[in-house]
């Protein structure tokens, strides 16, 4: 059975087709249709349940496009999918239609705009953007720690800040780092490989490499944060389940005079040993009311990877929740 679906313009159609039909073909496989492009119609092939679905999820995208007008990535396309798989509203938030602080982050490696996509990640930015003190809690691959460096080096750029502090505890190494061959540098640097590739993301690898040397950008594990008075930076402690309640403590009142902190974690995948009480867990419970102090919550729905990850977010949430 076929059907036709109307297109708007030549520029709508290869947006839903995407580049070398990517977006066409994954709604091919995921609904079990044949698509092809005649005049000015799109033709749906396939059973009647299935047409059903596909025109369906079609129809949700071409409203997005329509609505916000623009390229559509996989990602988008799978975010979209899943959404629409759960009766949400046919939006997506790509990262050009969304400025930080009214001058989007790009990377000089390929000009590629770097910003919010979910709804979360959307709320996740205003908030670093408003607030002194930000919290960033949900599973991997929500873009915590990827927005958090966006924020960062835009306040870098706009000179918002002089420099920029990276932390994590460094709890695979028991944060006894001394029997580790090379200096600081070179130890802990294994323990923020996350933050080193969103950084190279953003920057160049030689004005990188100069900020490191100059301490425009210093890496550091928790434990050296001790006894310091941090103004105008931007301080981002990423992985923070693996801090304990002390080290929480201890990072939180280090915050000087200008500067922000955005603190990011997973609450499900501490590697603290048992019995050893979260820090993000009780700072969660001890702050939650504070004003000036923002807590965002992320869920499967944010996750921008594969769309499996989202799937299996999903599926160990309702576990976890029994």
């Amino acid at each position: 059975m076929d059907k036709l679906i109307r297109l708007q313009s030549h520029q709508e159609a290869q947006l839903l087709f995407g580049t070398r039909d990517e977006n066409i073909k994954k709604i091919e496989k995921e609904f079990k249709v044949k698509l092809s492009l005649r005049g000015d119609y799109l033709k749906l092939s396939g059973t009647v349940t299935n047409l059903k679905k596909a025109s369906e999820i079609i129809e949700h995208i071409l409203t997005a496009i329509r609505s916000d007008s623009g390229e559509l990535t996989n990602t988008d396309i799978s975010y979209l999918i899943a959404n629409f798989k759960k009766g949400s509203q046919p939006t997506v938030r790509r990262a050009h239609n969304f400025n930080i602080e009214g001058a989007p982050v790009t990377s000089p490696l390929g000009g590629k705009i770097i910003g919010p996509r979910t709804q979360g990640q959307r709320e996740y930015v205003e908030a670093i953007r408003k607030y002194d003190i930000v919290f960033g809690i949900g599973p991997a691959g929500t873009g915590k720690t990827y927005l958090a460096m966006a924020c960062a080096v835009e306040a870098l750029k706009k000179q918002e800040v002089r420099r920029i502090i990276l932390t994590r505890p460094a709890i695979e190494a028991g944060e006894s780092l001394g029997f580790l061959p090379g200096d600081m540098y070179e130890k802990i640097s294994p323990y923020l490989r996350p933050l080193y590739d969103a950084l190279y993301d953003m920057m160049e690898a030689e004005r990188i490499e100069k900020y490191l040397e100059t301490g425009t950008i210093e890496v550091a594990p928790l434990a050296y944060m001790r006894g310091r008075t941090l103004n105008d930076a931007f301080i981002i402690l990423d992985e923070a389940q693996n801090a304990t309640r002390e080290q929480m403590k201890m990072f939180l009142t280090r915050l000087g005079f200008d500067s922000k902190a955005v603190i990011t974690g997973d609450l499900t995948q501490s590697d603290l040993p048992d019995g050893k009480p979260i820090g993000l867990l009780q700072a969660q419970e001890i702050l939650k009311d504070i004003p000036g102090i923002k807590f965002v919550y992320f869920t499967g729905q944010d996750v921008v990877r594969h769309a499996l990850v989202q799937t299996i977010i999903e599926a160990y949430e309702k576990v976890n929740h029994k």
